[in-house]
């Protein structure tokens, strides 16, 4: 039975990993935080029954009536387009649920988050990679406006270390890589991954995908260790990563821009590493590197208050910052 309340909103952090179901009351308390599978159908073909699934269990342990909610905030990883609202929308359609539901990509809310509204740049890589600004007038840019892409998922990283590999492109110091990338793969050498690869390594695309972003965090381990192979394919998809933010930047007015690195690839030690270095020598701006404020779901929370015109004062972000926190 649920408890007497004013209402609640439901904030969505749809990754194309994890999904984050988080339900709050208008004051800022955290009723319940659910985690599930993929939501983007162009990682998990079960997107729908993860997210739904999520969203069922986040209202039962909150012990709220579907009628309750007030607002729905989803950021999800893959509508990046118009036409994708016809397979973004029905994810979120629950019997009961009648409230309005708003749908963004999974990079706003994260930026919300980050942010709290204030202008700012999110770069993502992880299971995928997107790059995303809000400027000082409000006005909203992704890399993917301006058709640039970075490269820099964890699929991405793993392939590129391994057709390096393959194509003969490593030395003595990428011995212990190598052993990974065999293992990994159960190959014995060399010669018996090149066949593997003939064969396309699995023949089911997003099971492909979802495999190799398994092989990434040992590129990124292996480039902190001096890797010459691993280094050229992290150093490249830092390129990309730096050019894309320098991109975005270029559209803010003032000198410094705000930037933050999400996701399991940017977060690593290597990327960490090496995007601080290469943002301080940052062309376009001055540029200063931040920790988020929130995690994505709880911007996403945030970004349902202010959907319903609720204003986001001292009380209700110090009410989410108990277990909000990036």
């Amino acid at each position: 039975m649920s408890e007497k309340r004013d209402g609640t909103v439901i904030g969505i952090d749809g990754g194309g990993t994890h999904t984050r179901v988080m339900i709050a009351d208008l004051s800022g308390r955290v009723l319940s935080y659910i985690q599930s599978g993929s939501s983007s159908i162009y990682k998990d073909l079960r997107a729908k029954e993860n997210m739904q699934q999520a969203m069922k269990e986040a209202l039962e342990r909150a012990r709220v009536n579907p009628a309750e909610v007030k607002m729905l905030a989803a950021g999800v990883a893959g509508l990046d387009t118009e036409s994708d609202y016809e397979w973004v929308q029905p994810l979120t359609s629950l019997n009961g649920l009648a409230c309005p539901r708003k749908h963004v990509n999974d990079a706003v809310v994260a930026h919300y988050g980050a942010f709290l509204a204030e202008p700012g740049i999110v770069s993502i890589s992880g299971t995928g990679s997107i790059i995303y600004a809000r400027t000082e007038t409000g006005r909203e840019i992704k890399n993917y406006d301006l058709h640039h892409y970075a490269a820099s998922a964890a699929r991405s990283l793993a392939m590129e270390a391994t057709f390096e590999l393959l194509a003969g492109n490593s030395d003595d110091s990428d011995s212990g890589l190598t052993r990974d990338i065999l293992h990994f793969w159960k190959a014995s050498n060399v010669q018996e991954l090149s066949l593997l690869a003939l064969q396309g390594f699995i023949k089911e695309p997003l099971e492909r995908n979802r495999k190799f972003a398994e092989l990434a965090p040992f590129v990124t381990k292996a480039a902190m260790q001096h890797s010459r192979l691993a280094r050229r394919v992290c150093d490249r998809a830092i390129r990309q990563i730096t050019v894309g933010t320098e991109l975005l930047a270029s559209y803010f007015s003032e000198p410094e821009v705000s930037v933050t690195f999400m996701g399991s690839v940017a977060q690593s030690d290597y990327f960490q590493q090496q995007l601080t270095a290469a943002m301080a020598r940052g062309n376009n701006k001055k540029y200063r590197l931040v920790q988020p404020a929130f995690t994505p779901v709880a911007g996403a929370v945030l970004l349902a208050y202010r959907e319903l015109g609720i204003e986001i004062t001292p009380q209700i972000l110090s009410n989410l910052s108990g277990t909000c926190k990036a």
